[in-house]
């Protein structure tokens, strides 16, 4: 029987291809075709089900692969990939050090660095909401009332936090924030000398960051008036301002300035004048003016007030006023004379948060005043801050005030165990998926 020489590629492991040669009768020629090209088409079949499986399902992606090159990358795939940069990020930002992951997007450091020679410990956490968009960010109030204060724990638990820091100045003796603070779009509070506020968007798929001074524009209208207002839920700075209280200030308005009233407001009208301290309508407000402002307005109907937010704070669902700057644009930036600051400048405690330039969060606690750790002047925080990576950062209250909670528990060391009562914490929490109808 006559033969024929039949050469075989054959892929090696290594990638190679080699050559087998054999001598084989001639029908069997048939058969080794036929046989060759059902194995290549087994081969490319099995390369086509691997990537449609990467494009079904996030689980399949590779650590590393490079979800732009798929024609079609949903959304858990754009997530699952962003979680793995996110832990690679991480690891390689801090290597060797104490790193925890409570949650998807959240990672958690400790360490203890030194300024000239003395010790501080540092407690960071890191959020990225494109690794996992049930991340929910918002500042949370101690209270329904504004005049509550409550330790970080007990505020953190009210919408099960991963974790929380704590945020804006508050009155010690009432609680009451001292600056802007807006939450779910309604505004709580009016800022203080146009102190930094940041502002927070969220978004479907990711949340973006806003930093910037907060001007309120305050109005009062009527049917025949405008009447310009100096702040919302604030105390008094100034016996001629004109200030709004709503019923998140408490059940009783404060009491009248020198010269001046407090008028009840509901349905559009006056319905009740003092000059002492009068009840704050729940499904109304009241306005503390100079009497001339409020003799006039008594005569009037459609009474309402406005507030409208700096062009920079568009579509923020909320914004904390704090202070000051310490990173802008990039380079550090501390505006203590300019914000009325000049009390907090020597070392101490300090909270902090800012931003970088992939809308990742950074906040972070500094313990001080005790021998293991002495705590930060606001520029060691502003230069702390530009090397952790922020484009935009700004200062939290500090001092005894500064405590950051995650997974549970309280991570720094504040000199009251737990930290003390506080009025308003920023919080990270994860909310409830969506059912699908």
């Amino acid at each position: 029987m006559d033969t024929a020489n039949i050469t075989c590629h054959i892929p090696s492991s290594a990638g190679h291809t080699g050559q087998l040669k054999q001598k084989v009768p001639p029908n069997s020629v048939y058969h080794i075709i036929l046989a060759t090209i059902v194995t290549l088409c087994i081969t490319v079949t099995s390369g086509v089900c691997s990537k449609a499986l990467s494009s079904s399902h996030p689980i399949f992606i590779e650590k590393n692969q490079d979800t732009s090159k798929l024609a079609y990358v949903s959304p858990l795939q754009k997530e699952a990939a962003s979680r793995h940069r996110f832990v690679d990020r991480i690891n390689k930002k801090y290597p060797s050090q104490n790193i925890s992951y409570p949650a998807y997007g959240v990672a958690h450091i400790k360490m203890t660095r030194y300024i000239n020679s003395k010790p501080i410990k540092i407690n960071i956490v890191e959020i990225d909401r494109s690794a996992n968009h049930l991340l929910s960010i918002k500042p949370q109030t101690a209270g329904v009332k504004l005049n509550s204060r409550a330790q970080i724990r007990t505020i953190a638990q009210k919408n099960n936090s991963i974790a929380a820091i704590n945020a804006g100045y508050f009155k010690p003796q009432t609680g009451v924030p001292l600056g802007a603070l807006v939450i779910n779009g309604e505004v709580l509070t009016g800022p203080i000398y146009n102190r930094v506020g940041i502002g927070i968007i969220e978004e479907k798929e990711q949340t973006r960051f806003v930093m910037d001074k907060v001007v309120m524009d305050i109005t009062i209208k009527s049917n025949k008036s405008v009447i310009k207002a100096d702040n919302i839920n604030q105390p008094r700075m100034l016996s001629t301002y004109t200030i709004i209280y709503t019923p998140h200030w408490g059940k009783m308005s404060p009491m009248a300035p020198k010269y001046g009233k407090v008028a009840a407001v509901k349905d559009g009208r006056i319905t009740a004048m003092s000059a002492n301290q009068i009840a704050i309508p729940e499904d109304g407000y009241v306005i503390s003016a100079p009497a001339r402002i409020l003799d006039k307005l008594a005569l009037e109907k459609n009474i309402k007030y406005d507030i409208k937010l700096p062009e920079s704070f568009e579509g923020a669902d909320h914004i904390i006023g704090a202070g000051p700057y310490l990173v802008k644009n990039g380079e550090v930036y501390v505006d203590v004379s300019a914000q009325k600051f000049g009390s907090i400048t020597g070392r101490n405690p300090r909270s902090a948060i800012g931003y970088n330039e992939n809308n990742e969060l950074i906040i972070i606690t500094i313990d001080g005043r005790e021998e293991s750790s002495v705590g930060v002047t606001l520029t060691e925080l502003a230069y702390i801050m530009k090397g952790l990576g922020c484009t935009y950062a700004m200062n939290f209250d500090g001092g005894g005030s500064s405590v950051i909670y995650v997974n549970g528990k309280v991570t720094n060391s504040p000199a009251q165990r737990d930290g003390i009562s506080i009025s308003n914490a920023l919080t990270i929490s994860e909310v409830q998926e969506e059912s699908q109808t």
